[in-house]
Formats: structure tokens, C-alpha cells, sequence
């Protein structure tokens, strides 16, 4: 089990709370700017679980959409770029989430606490389940040239590994004083990426991502203070996540990796 890097005495922050149903790529990532926008405008935070209506590929925000083509598996999946860094996810058989907290927050206020409290509270849910799994230590660091084209594949200092196989990453973006840190918590075997699959132990465990998240949420109101409520987005927010479908996510210059340039500066972190 991983250390607790939560004081027991700390005090607990309330905590929005998102469980979406499996959803269209552009549609989910769109969701998640609107929420690092929320957290930015109002100084608050939130967590979401969500999960893919289909098999997508997302890019991270800097790899060039060109590499794809040498993925076959995925060739025919719908593919989206995220705001985050890093190489691509295949999400198909896996749970995906999402946290903003404003870059104020203890959480928020040092890059590696909300990894490092996030990653470890999946450790001690799935020590729960009898699944031993810990996190990467540091490493060498490689060269973009070297880096596999999917996440899943690389390895960074913090991943959480199980058997020695990759079975959750996470990325951040920071932007107008929120972090919106998402990641994955690979479950399955996907005929659109074979070459990544969860280790037997996690095969044979069987979790849904609905039994995960159920699982999760204790320890992750532990390890992060939160105090977790119920709250989907408003109406206005709804309004905006269309827009942003519209105009960005949906869109193939943006896909295409073309309009980023003309985004605010701003620091996303690999997976």
C-alpha cells in the first residue's frame, strides 16, 4: 500500500461529483474543459467517472495525428484529441476519470500531490479486492522520438503497475488557475489495441467500471479530504459543452492538430 500523503487531521473540501454513462469522445472531453472552467471560475472541485459509447483513440495534445496511421487496430475507431499531453489511449475495456481542483488547493498547489494522492488511493481500493499493484519509481527518461505511440505502452515515474504491466496513467493540464488532472484504470482486453491488456489477475477479478468507481469513492474521499455530493451539470454548462463539441472536440483542424497554437499558454503533463 502506498503511502498516505493525506494528514488524518486535514480538513475535508466538498467535492462535486459526476458519474456519467458511456458517452460520444468529443462529447466527454468537452465535459472536462467545462468542469476545469467551473473550477477556475468558482474555486471549486469536482470529480467525474465516465466512460465511451464506443471504442475511441484519444491523442494527447501535442502527438502528431499523422502517427495514428501506423496503429491499424485502431484504424477504424473514432479518435478525438484531449487538452492533456501524452501519448494516445485506446478506451474501450477500462474507467476513466476526471478531477479539477483550483490551483490554489494543496492538491493543486504542487503537480505530483494530486497524482501521487489519486494513484494511491486506486492502490488501496484494489488491495481491497486482493490485487497487488504499486506505483512506478523513478526512471530513465526517454525521447519523445522513443515513446511508444500508446500510453499504455510508456512508462513514467508514478504510473500504478500491477504484475509489472502499465494499468493507470494520468495527465494535467493547468489554465486560468484551476488543474484538471484525467486518467484511466485499464480493466480489459480490447481487439483495437491487443498489444495492451490488463494483467490476469485483473481479468480474472472481473471488475466492471461501475464496481470500480462504487469501490473507489471511499478511498478516494480518504486520500484526497474530499466530501463527495451529487451534482451534473447545469443547464448553462450543458450549453457550453455543446459549443466546445461544436467548435473544438467535433472538429477535424482541431483533431488534426492544426488550431492549437491559438490556445492559451498553458503546461500539460504527460501520462
Amino acid at each position: 500500500m502506498a503511502d498516505d500523503p493525506t494528514p488524518p487531521e486535514a480538513e475535508t473540501t466538498d467535492c462535486r461529483l459526476l458519474v456519467d454513462p458511456p458517452l460520444p469522445g468529443a462529447w466527454n472531453m468537452a465535459v472536462d474543459e467545462v468542469l476545469l472552467d467551473w473550477s477556475a471560475e468558482t474555486g471549486g472541485c469536482a470529480w467525474r467517472f465516465y466512460q465511451w459509447e464506443e471504442p475511441t483513440l484519444s491523442l494527447g495534445y501535442f502527438q502528431p495525428e499523422a502517427d495514428r496511421r501506423s496503429h491499424h487496430a485502431s484504424a477504424s475507431c473514432p479518435v478525438v484529441r484531449r487538452l492533456t499531453g501524452g501519448g494516445a489511449i485506446l478506451h474501450h475495456h477500462e474507467l476513466t476519470y476526471s478531477v479539477v481542483v483550483p490551483a490554489g488547493h494543496p492538491l493543486g498547489a504542487a503537480r505530483d500531490r494530486l497524482y501521487e494522492a489519486v494513484h494511491g488511493s486506486l492502490i488501496d481500493v484494489l488491495s481491497g479486492q486482493q490485487l497487488a499493484a504499486a506505483l512506478r519509481g523513478p526512471g530513465t527518461p526517454s525521447s519523445a522520438a522513443d515513446e511508444p505511440f500508446l500510453c499504455f505502452a510508456r512508462r513514467t515515474p508514478g504510473d500504478v503497475l500491477m504484475a509489472g504491466v502499465k494499468i493507470a496513467g494520468s495527465a494535467q493540464r493547468r489554465r486560468r488557475g484551476a488543474v484538471l488532472q484525467h486518467g484511466s484504470v485499464l480493466l480489459g482486453l480490447s481487439e483495437a489495441a491487443p498489444e495492451i491488456h490488463a494483467p490476469r489477475a485483473m481479468r480474472e477479478a472481473a471488475l466492471s467500471p461501475e464496481q470500480l468507481a462504487e469501490a473507489w469513492l471511499p478511498a478516494l474521499a480518504r486520500r484526497l479530504g474530499f466530501e463527495f455530493r451529487r451534482q451534473g451539470l447545469c443547464e448553462a454548462e450543458r450549453r457550453r459543452a455543446e459549443q466546445l463539441v461544436r467548435d473544438r472536440y467535433a472538429r477535424e483542424d482541431w483533431t488534426m492538430g492544426r488550431r492549437r497554437a491559438a490556445q492559451p499558454a498553458d503546461a500539460p503533463r504527460p501520462p
